[in-house]
């Protein structure tokens, strides 16, 4: 996959994507990170890419003119045809696993980030295919919300992670949140990992495994049961786990 970054602030992007899993990807060539300044699209004595909003107001907007060329000519070079443009942007379809899972069945994407009051509307409306958050509060610009998506999207293409059953395992990727992890050592302080984990029984694990996922779920995020189509050995386990915290 091939990420393309429009952004005024490049030397940002150096430190998160060169490290871990994002530094392993581009290495092997699994995945592509370029970072386009749109300032070397615009075509004027100094470089602007803002001017004062129309009809008044406090701040700047991003003129459109520099970002069109700039996308138009990270199209023409990729020469990519299943791509998508996209937008961070406070407004758009807000970040979760199953929009990050599609976007990682793209060859390209190619990720605009804003700055000041914002990127003229008609960037909007004519040059992207869809605007993405990653949640309800603003930030500076769009650049975090871009490392985001690099970072989210890139697990779930085949090579990053170091086993092809890490992702699934995931907080939310199917729907739930993740059951919790021990290591060594067994006894901590008085604090000991649950016994199940070290009977060498996989089904109990599996089970037990489960239902700390739901439980979890329940507790901390319980929206996202209501969307959520358990199994039937699911639906038992939940039932077992109202059960429990209701005394019934």
């Amino acid at each position: 996959m091939q990420i393309d970054i429009v952004s005024l602030f490049p030397e940002m992007f150096k430190g998160p994507l060169g490290h871990s899993i994002l530094k392993r990807a581009q290495e092997a060539d699994v995945l592509k990170i370029n970072v386009t300044n749109p300032r070397d699209f615009a075509f004027n004595k100094h470089n602007i890419v803002d001017d004062y909003p129309f009809g008044g107001g406090v701040g700047m907007v991003m003129k459109p003119d520099p970002i069109f060329r700039a996308v138009e000519n990270i199209i023409t070079s990729t020469n990519i045809i299943n791509r998508r443009v996209i937008l961070m942007c406070p407004g758009g379809y807000r970040l979760d696993q199953e929009k990050v899972k599609e976007l990682a069945g793209y060859e390209q994407l190619i990720l605009l980030c804003g700055h000041y009051e914002g990127i003229d509307e008609r960037v909007r409306l004519h040059l992207v295919d869809e605007s993405i958050s990653i949640g309800d509060y603003v930030l500076t610009g769009g650049e975090l919300p871009a490392m985001v998506i690099v970072d989210s999207v890139a697990r779930m293409l085949p090579g990053v992670l170091g086993s092809s059953s890490s992702a699934p395992q995931d907080s939310f990727y199917n729907g739930l949140l993740e059951y919790p992890q021990y290591t060594r050592p067994r006894d901590f302080e008085g604090m000991v990992a649950p016994e199940v984990l070290l009977s060498g029984d996989h089904a109990k694990i599996k089970r037990w495994r489960n239902k700390q996922a739901l439980k979890n779920t329940l507790e901390r995020r319980p929206e996202l049961l209501k969307n959520k189509e358990l199994s039937p050995d699911d639906a038992k386990l939940l039932a077992e786990i109202i059960a429990e915290q209701t005394g019934d």
